[in-house]
């Protein structure tokens, strides 16, 4: 990444931005030139870390581009359990509207990280290993859901993963270190979308108060209307 010897106002304002933010971001950035980010003020500075967030990065040499998050590792290893189980059920004969909870789950913690953008580095994807219990709980609970509204079906949670290191040996980990075929609940269309709405209500304010990078986010909860970019729904 280059250093910047100069504001980039002007392609804030080509982004669209307010003559009043620019003048605000050009004022601050020289400030902070002059006497360090310390000193000002953590409104302003939560201000400068969103206009700079929002600027295309600077590329020189031979530096790469920087990863947009679905290109980061952790967020590949979601997806991928999420595609294996979206596989599996596709030989599981369901009605129209039916979810296994655990993709549900991973749907909700991918939007999430759609949303709010967490740099997930190391200090995040550390932090994230907390969610396992997490996710363990709210599946195990999901298995009653099932009962009344759905079916109880099979899933061996190691054997995608196993197939996939056998190609090329990548250090992802498993959902659930129980070997053989697991328990799995599924829900019918009206279940599933009240257990969406408790994942959702218990996953919003865990990834946001556990994800070091998202300690200063401004950003209000996503709404039930966003969808991850490629979502028909939420």
């Amino acid at each position: 990444m280059a250093k910047e010897l100069t504001h980039r106002a002007d392609e804030l304002q080509a982004l669209g931005w307010s003559a009043e933010d620019v003048a605000r971001y050009a004022e601050l950035w020289d400030y902070r030139q002059r006497w360090g980010a310390m000193n000002l003020e953590r409104e302003d500075r939560l201000f400068l870390r969103k206009a700079e967030a929002a600027l295309p990065a600077i590329v020189t040499g031979k530096a790469a581009a920087k990863k947009s998050i679905n290109e980061k590792s952790y967020y590949l290893w979601l997806q991928f359990h999420l595609d294996a189980m979206t596989a599996a059920e596709q030989g599981f004969g369901l009605a129209e509207g039916a979810r296994g909870a655990w993709p549900i789950l991973l749907e909700e913690e991918l939007r999430l990280l759609d949303y709010y953008q967490p740099v997930l580095g190391l200090p995040d994807t550390l932090k994230a290993k907390g969610f396992d219990p997490i996710r363990a709980e709210l599946a195990a609970a999901a298995v009653s859901l099932a009962s009344d509204g759905g079916s109880m079906q099979q899933y061996d949670f190691k054997a995608a993963l196993e197939a996939r290191k056998a190609e090329d040996n990548n250090r992802w980990r498993h959902l659930l270190e129980a070997d053989g075929a697991q328990p799995y609940p599924v829900l019918d269309a009206n279940t599933a979308a009240a257990f969406r709405q408790q994942v959702r209500a218990r996953f919003v304010p865990l990834v946001r108060e556990t994800m070091p990078s998202l300690a200063d986010t401004e950003k209000p909860e996503p709404g039930d209307d966003w969808c991850r970019p490629g979502d028909a729904d939420g």
